[in-house]
């Protein structure tokens, strides 16, 4: 498959997604926004990632390269791609599906469990998911859920942590491509938003828990294995 991801600043990459489609020996490509690199034609692509980052969805003075992306994006829903969207990627999917992406009333930053919705865990893109799980989150913004989406999953500090839409366009909230350097490299670039709050843990205790990277990179690699499979 030719996957084309999007990455919006050099510190958030695909990280263990990309370690999946070089063992699948799949064609990776991306779009760096952030080194004002140019999107291939809609129709070169198998594949849409959409990857995070410290932006907003709704600041196009400040990034001019939001209003194409979500173009893009949207032409590759239209086109019937498989499109992945990671954290600020999940809320440009619900902005260009029609939905409201606002501050949330948390900021979830670190390690935090989530909670399969009924549709969650019947879906067959999340077989590998037990009903809860804890995951990495670095986020401020929420959406709601896009029109004609599924809801798969929820926490306490956020009810909109991942939707399915048409079966093949998928929005994770929380990151389950995260490895410890990237965790590290995020830490780095946006450690001044590690403040005293509900959700939000410091970077010792984000980075001390290594068995959790695994899990997480595990079940990311299961739901690949399944929208491959699907697509």
């Amino acid at each position: 498959m030719k996957i084309h991801y999007l990455q919006h600043v050099p510190f958030e990459t695909p990280a263990s997604i990309e370690k999946w489609a070089l063992e699948h020996k799949h064609y990776l490509s991306a779009t760096r926004f952030y080194a004002n690199e140019s999107l291939p034609p809609v129709e070169d692509i198998d594949w849409l990632v959409v990857m995070g980052g410290p932006m907003n969805i709704y600041e196009d003075n400040q990034y001019p390269w939001l209003t194409q992306e979500k173009q893009f994006i949207a032409q590759a829903i239209q086109a019937n791609k498989t499109v992945i969207g990671i954290c600020l990627g999940s809320q440009l999917i619900a902005d260009v599906l029609g939905s409201k992406v606002y501050p949330g009333e948390n900021k979830e930053i670190g390690w935090f469990p989530i909670e399969l919705t009924n549709e969650g865990q019947n879906s067959t893109i999340f077989s590998a998911l037990p009903q809860q799980l804890t995951v990495f989150h670095w986020h401020g913004d929420t959406f709601d859920l896009p029109p004609g989406a599924t809801r798969l999953a929820y926490s306490q500090g956020c009810q909109n942590q991942a939707f399915i839409y048409n079966q093949r366009v998928l929005g994770l909230q929380f990151h389950l491509e995260s490895t410890k350097e990237s965790v590290s490299q995020i830490i780095a670039n946006c450690g001044d938003e590690l403040v005293e709050g509900k959700y939000i843990q410091q970077s010792t205790e984000m980075l001390a828990q290594t068995e959790n990277f695994e899990k997480i990179n595990t079940i990311m690699n299961s739901i690949l294995d399944n929208l491959a499979y699907n697509s």
